[in-house]
């Protein structure tokens, strides 16, 4: 089969479009005919070994749909020929709270989604919803299910409340725009496009400001108010602003730092506002299961920027590296 295999560190160039053997499913085990993947920003940093527990060679991709070809013993619940989708968040363990310590997510160091085929286990597969296309199917996992959590588990987002995604047209800050409009809140974004600001607009968001504006803070106040819950993957010195941006008594939850740790945190500004600032990551089974129960409900699209074949898989890794991508890139595969 042809894949997608990271041998050494150094960028996007050293993913290598190759030849290898088909997986064969063990036991609780699936083997899937993929037929679209999509990428997340992990692949990109993990081509740059900016990612815990660099194990190569690996096959680069969490996130895929297709048909079920093969299973093996003791699978129960998928037969061949089922169309699914996977759930990347691999042995998350019994605690709903947080991930078991053999938690790890699918594309490194397990082969991945990059690929013709893929062996996943058998709990972590589910049925592709008929509203989506198999390209919908395969953008919405990781940042899906990630965007779910943070909102409404992590977030415990309420109807009515206001939100603040910044760093708007990434995945997981467009998936968590597109749930927390369903849901009815009133959603506020940042970002340095101003095209970017008006797409968002269009996905139901109340407003938005270019944070490459030297006063963006206080057109965000003057614009939001101020926001119950913030979902924040940016991180940096930004994180700062987010905090200034939270109403008393405010949550925020933070799902990744694009711009980098915080250099300092000023403990007053935070506990003087009775916050919640909380983690959170991917998520559990029944995180994933109650995410596509949403998304059928809602009818939910997930929004493709731009899809590449699998052999120009360097070229859509450097798309996303660029960051002008609004929604998922994705792979055609099948």
């Amino acid at each position: 089969m042809k894949a997608i295999v990271l041998r050494e560190l150094g960028g996007p160039k050293q993913a290598s479009y190759e030849e290898v053997e088909v997986p064969a499913p063990k036991e609780n085990e699936v083997l899937i005919r993929l037929k679209y993947a999509s990428l997340n920003r992990r692949d990109l940093f993990i081509t740059y070994g900016m990612y815990p527990g660099i194990e190569l060679p690996s096959i680069l991709g969490a996130d895929g749909a297709g048909e079920v070809v093969a299973v093996g013993d003791q699978v129960a619940n998928v037969t061949v020929g089922n169309a699914v989708m996977i759930n990347p968040a691999l042995n998350w363990g019994e605690n709903r709270a947080s991930q078991d310590s053999n938690h790890r997510i699918l594309g490194m160091p397990s082969d991945g989604t990059f690929a013709e085929y893929v062996v996943v286990p058998a709990e972590n597969v589910f049925p592709k919803p008929e509203y989506l296309s198999w390209e919908e199917a395969a953008a919405l996992p990781l940042a899906g299910v990630t965007a779910f959590r943070s909102l409404m588990f992590r977030g415990q987002l309420k109807q009515g409340e206001t939100v603040l995604i910044p760093g708007i047209g990434s995945g997981v800050a467009l998936f968590a725009l597109q749930i927390a409009v369903a849901y009815g809140a009133d959603v506020f974004v940042t970002s340095s496009s101003d095209e970017k600001l008006e797409k968002a607009r269009e996905l139901g968001a109340k407003g938005g400001v270019n944070y490459r504006n030297e006063n963006w803070v206080k057109e965000m106040k003057k614009l939001m108010g101020g926001a119950d819950l913030i979902i924040d993957g940016v991180g940096g010195e930004n994180f700062h602003h987010m905090v200034s941006l939270a109403n008393p008594a405010g949550r925020i939850v933070t799902f990744g730092a694009t711009n980098g740790p915080i250099k300092e945190v000023v403990l007053p500004r935070i506990f003087f506002k009775q916050l919640d600032i909380k983690g959170s990551t991917m998520g559990n089974p029944d995180d994933f299961q109650d995410m596509l129960q949403f998304f059928e409900q809602h009818k939910i699209h997930p929004y493709v920027d731009k899809c590449f074949p699998l052999k120009d898989a360097q070229e859509a890794l450097h798309h996303m590296e660029k960051g002008d991508n609004f929604g998922k890139i994705t792979l055609e595969i099948q």
